[in-house]
């Protein structure tokens, strides 16, 4: 399938995928929402701060758009284990509900200005709100299992609480190496190193829809590790491409990334490229590369003469390189695990898009 192909069938899933979250997070809190998710009130519930804390916080998010891949990928690992995928679309939304949620409170962290085309959440909600609402977003869909769990045996429930407590304790460390490289706590790391960060940071909510597709399907042990190994380096790549649209689009294809030019220059983050870019620079070009990652500007010449420093070794191939490389190892594992068929074949290509997608 071309990029065109995949593009029209993200198009043609997503508002599903809406449709199904908005059954768990309704646009408009009712009593009876407030019942089903928290409980019947020993007092009472006031309406209007569920309203305006939680839900509008979160529809102005989601509503701003996102690729919704994590739930598709949930869908096609299913079909391709040979499951009726129609039977578990309710839980597909899981880790894209705990990604948004991650987002928002990331941009806090990061000091973020826009995000999908607008100001960041905090900047229109405050930062108590932000993080309270990504908070309530990692937690909430725990409640989608709790609430269909006489459709599962208690092993297999037992098995997928296990992969969300999991992953979710890795988010935490993935972003907190992240955090503490990009104060400038590590100009010596190794490629490695940033390899881990990106697995708990980006890769394992890719691979927590993977395991979860695997486990409610019924799959076994074996199948779940492998196919989220390859879930988990769809994460990493995904997160390598990401740092290299953040230095390479312009114009048009840069509105339609929603960040600010130079965004992870001015986080001063420790990408793959800058790396690379350190560990085979003169020392005056390594030198200066690090002083600006460690000012944290917003100055555009500052931003784009790091960038220069960067391309100038040729550092942004060697990233897709690396990408393509990790993508195709992992792939390798699980071919033969799976049968031929259509589903495989939308995998395969679904997965190849997601490290070669232009925004």
């Amino acid at each position: 399938m071309e990029e065109q192909e995949i593009l029209k069938f993200l198009k043609k899933k997503k508002p599903e995928i809406d449709e199904i979250i908005e059954k768990y997070l309704p646009r408009k809190v009712t009593e009876e929402w407030l019942k089903f998710t928290f409980g019947k009130p020993r007092y009472k519930y006031n309406l209007d701060s569920a309203q305006k804390s939680l839900i509008d916080p979160i529809w102005n998010f989601l509503d701003r758009g996102g690729k919704r891949w994590r739930p598709i990928l949930f869908l096609l690992i299913a079909e391709a284990i040979g499951k009726n995928s129609e039977k578990l679309k309710d839980f597909a939304i899981i880790p894209e509900i705990i990604h948004n949620g991650t987002i928002m409170i990331d941009d806090v962290e990061d000091k973020g200005d826009l995000r999908r085309g607008k100001p960041a959440l905090h900047k229109i909600y405050g930062e108590d709100i932000a993080i309270n609402t990504g908070n309530f977003m990692y937690y909430f869909p725990l409640l989608i299992l709790i609430k269909n769990k006489d459709k599962f045996k208690p092993e297999t429930l037992l098995k997928a609480y296990e992969i969300y407590l999991q992953e979710m304790t890795n988010l935490s460390f993935g972003q907190g190496m992240d955090i503490y490289w990009h104060k400038g706590k590590g100009d010596e790391i190794k490629e490695k190193e940033y390899m881990q960060m990106c697995a708990y940071k980006t890769g394992c909510l890719s691979r927590m829809a993977a395991k979860l597709a695997v486990v409610l399907c019924g799959g076994n042990d074996e199948l779940a590790e492998k196919i989220g190994k390859v879930a988990e380096a769809i994460g990493v790549a995904f997160q390598i491409q990401d740092d290299i649209l953040d230095i390479t689009l312009t114009g048009e294809a840069r509105e339609k990334f929603g960040k600010s030019f130079g965004n992870d220059i001015k986080e001063g983050k420790r990408t793959l490229m800058v790396l690379y870019t350190l560990k085979k620079a003169t020392e005056e070009d390594k030198k200066r590369l690090i002083e600006i990652l460690n000012k944290h500007t917003d100055d555009f010449r500052e931003k784009e003469e790091a960038i220069l420093i960067i391309k100038k070794y040729n550092a942004v191939d060697y990233a897709k390189n690396k990408a393509r490389e990790i993508l195709e190892e992992a792939w390798k594992e699980v071919e033969s695990l799976l049968k031929e068929s259509e589903a495989k074949r939308l995998l395969k290509q679904f997965v190849y898009y997601l490290i070669e997608r232009k925004v």
